[in-house]
């Protein structure tokens, strides 16, 4: 008898960053890789990053890449099925637009940008996948919502009301500084947050907040054995009512978790000009950081100190919480800054790297909560589903480990071939959440839930 061996060809999956949030994603996508056959390729223009993220799997390989370069890019893509965009948000298009010229499907955590969104048409001809918004926020608060709006409705319930929060924070552990924050994600978007005009509906009316009030309107939150918490509108409400099946809402709300005084104190940043990211600071590597503390009061009418006048024009009290974490900061210091030519928000990010960096044992922690008001059978009911998870030091983080399962389990499922929703899409549909959510629950992402009488 003649064994005929059948070939099997690999599934190639490359991700293109290596980043704080891609340690979870290639750790589990290696660790499947053998199960299934994939070959893993890690691109990133830090070729030794990425070669400790693969750390020499049978199945996995580490290639220098900067995906700046088309050509280079291209050609990398060219060569795998499944392409999964770590970039920062403003390089999806290219990816895109190479993945629907060369055939290939893409995979992001990121917001779906209305430049993307129209490659729709092209993508579904192509009978394409292009899964975005499959991370922690945007992702697993797209999931996580659908499996209890669909519940409610199956269960004859209306919705009236919807809640939404999501914050990357410190564990208390690990909480040593007077912001109670550090970072567990990108540095950039932290400075940049809220930059441009949040929407929402309340109560049947559209609500805007400008960036310039945004930290000032936030509201208190109550989050079940974590005590009380801040959050502030979170870009765009409005947007996910239809995604969501929630034409006829009267209150929808996104917001992001900070600890109680962090808006206060973030609005004094905003006032001050230290969010802004539009004018270079010629020589500002000449400056020290007083100088510029002193160099953005302007046209001063007031004697005293720098910190002196600093609060008096953002109208809080010298020795107040909010003074005392921008003294912590460094802001009011002879120390030079060292950058050249740079905005105000790259010489803040610069410093909170340094001032809010997670130390090798800290870490770090994840809130998320729903909050559904609905009535079924004439009864008003509310539901909260709550999500905590903590990370267990600064590489393995509870950030990196939200963002990256939910791609990871994806990515496995569309190359094992479970997914068919072809086109530029958010997890909002069942054949997608219901396998995902279920294989986080295998990982410990389980959501407690409260559902009571109002």
């Amino acid at each position: 008898m003649r064994l005929i061996l059948q070939f099997v060809p690999m599934k190639n999956v490359l991700i293109i960053g290596a980043g704080r949030s891609a340690t979870a994603l290639i750790g589990y996508i290696l660790n499947e890789a053998p199960k299934h056959n994939f070959l893993v390729t890690v691109g990133d223009a830090d070729i030794e990053l990425a070669r400790r993220k693969v750390k020499d799997h049978s199945h996995g390989r580490a290639i220098w890449l900067d995906a700046s370069k088309p050509n280079d890019r291209r050609e990398v893509i060219a060569r795998h099925d499944v392409i999964v965009s770590l970039l920062p948000p403003q390089m999806h298009l290219e990816v895109a637009q190479d993945c629907i010229a060369l055939g290939k499907h893409m995979v992001t955590a990121s917001y779906v940008s209305k430049q993307v969104f129209r490659l729709g048409d092209e993508a579904r001809q192509r009978a394409l996948v292009f899964m975005n918004e499959l991370g922690l926020d945007p992702g697993i608060d797209h999931m996580s919502a659908m499996q209890r709006i669909h519940q409610i409705k199956n269960n004859g319930g209306k919705i009236n009301a919807f809640y939404s929060y999501t914050g990357g924070l410190v564990a208390p552990e690990s909480d040593d500084n007077p912001w109670h924050y550090k970072f567990s994600w990108n540095p950039r978007n932290v400075v940049l947050a809220g930059q441009g005009t949040a929407q929402f509906l309340e109560d049947g009316k559209l609500k805007y907040i400008p960036y310039r009030r945004l930290f000032r309107q936030y509201r208190n939150v109550e989050i079940p054995g974590m005590g009380e918490w801040e959050v502030y509108a979170n870009r765009d409400s409005l947007m996910y009512k239809e995604a969501y099946g929630l034409q006829n809402i009267r209150t929808m709300f996104r917001g992001t978790i900070r600890h109680k005084g962090f808006c206060d104190a973030w609005n004094a940043l905003v006032r001050i000009g230290l969010t802004d990211a539009t004018f270079p600071i010629v020589d500002s590597d000449k400056l020290t950081y007083h100088d510029l503390m002193e160099a953005f009061l302007g046209i001063s009418q007031h004697a005293g100190s720098v910190k002196d006048r600093v609060a008096k024009m953002i109208e809080t009290d010298p020795d107040s919480d909010i003074m005392q974490k921008l003294e912590w900061l460094g802001l009011f210091s002879k120390r030079r800054i060292k950058l050249q030519n740079a905005t105000p928000a790259l010489i803040l990010e610069n410093l909170l790297l340094e001032k809010w960096a997670l130390q090798p044992n800290d870490k770090d922690m994840v809130i998320m909560q729903h909050v559904f008001e609905y009535e079924q059978q004439r009864k008003r009911r509310k539901m909260t589903s709550t999500l905590v998870m903590k990370g267990t030091n600064s590489e393995e983080t509870a950030m990196s480990r939200l963002v990256g399962l939910p791609l990871g389990i994806f990515v496995k499922l569309l190359m094992m071939g479970k997914i068919s929703t072809t086109g530029v899409n958010i997890p909002t549909m069942p054949e997608v959440y219901e396998p995902v959510m279920a294989e986080l629950e295998d990982h410990g992402v389980k959501f407690m839930e409260e559902d009571n009488p109002m």
